[in-house]
């Protein structure tokens, strides 16, 4: 059976869009400060901003998330889902694994800085390393369950640790992959911010970049425009995943 998993109606979207911006209005008045304009005046430079450079900015920043990801999503899912198999590797391997995923990665962006440089090379490396531990472990645990008898069914009709990897471990473990792709978005759009504030040269930077140069100049109406075009691109991305989950998944939504 499946998760039942509830389904989201546009009415629910757009009744959290009304209660953010509420809040966020409601929050502008009670601060009555330049520095937290409210929704309708950060709407309009967003949009005045949108259609000069913030969108280049926007695609720059989109590009480097969906290429970390990417990056990092295959190799952490073939490698999960040996370990889970494969106790003797997985033994030997773990010791590794418990040693460098705790340890916040972002501290190496200097280092990473010096030996790959500002260009793009340097964000997308940073971003990729830090979601490939979380991808890897949710996969391994994930390939883990997979129950024997499910593996032994199969090789009894002849197939190979292949067919057993592709048809058997993969599809069980899609479902958890994922959940932490999803998951793994959030962390990686904050690396990206991050990043981008330090190792920019300028010109087209990213939102990062563009959004703490706007702070600099303290041009609070640009900087949350900056701020709502990440949102806008986190949300796309995240319900980007969500549809992917339901093609690929359709049993956890039943």
């Amino acid at each position: 059976m499946g998760s039942g998993r509830s389904k989201q109606l546009p009415a629910d979207y757009a009744v959290a869009i009304i209660f953010l911006l509420a809040l966020w209005e409601i929050t502008s008045l009670l601060l009555n400060r330049p520095y937290f304009p409210g929704p309708y005046a950060s709407l309009l430079v967003f949009f005045h901003e949108m259609a000069k450079y913030l969108w280049a900015h926007l695609l720059v920043s989109t590009a480097r998330v969906v290429v970390s990801l990417a990056a990092a999503l295959v190799p952490a899912v073939i490698l999960g889902m040996v370990l889970g198999r494969e106790q003797r590797l997985d033994r030997y391997a773990s010791p590794l694994i418990y040693l460098s995923y705790p340890v916040p990665k972002i501290i190496f962006l200097p280092l990473v800085i010096t030996l790959l440089g500002l260009g793009e090379l340097s964000k997308i490396f940073l971003i990729s390393v830090i979601v490939f531990f979380q991808i890897l472990v949710t996969t391994r645990d994930a390939s883990r369950q997979v129950s024997k008898s499910m593996v032994d069914s199969v090789i009894s009709l002849g197939a190979g640790q292949l067919q057993i990897y592709r048809h058997v471990i993969y599809p069980a473990c899609l479902p958890k992959i994922l959940t932490a792709l999803r998951i793994s978005l959030g962390t990686a759009i904050a690396v990206l911010f991050f990043s981008e504030t330090i190792a920019s040269r300028g010109g087209i930077g990213g939102i990062g970049y563009y959004l703490m140069e706007a702070w600099a100049r303290m041009e609070w109406d640009t900087m949350f425009a900056a701020i709502i075009a990440m949102g806008i691109m986190g949300f796309a991305l995240y319900m980007f995943l969500e549809w992917l989950e339901k093609r690929t998944c359709p049993w956890e939504f039943l």
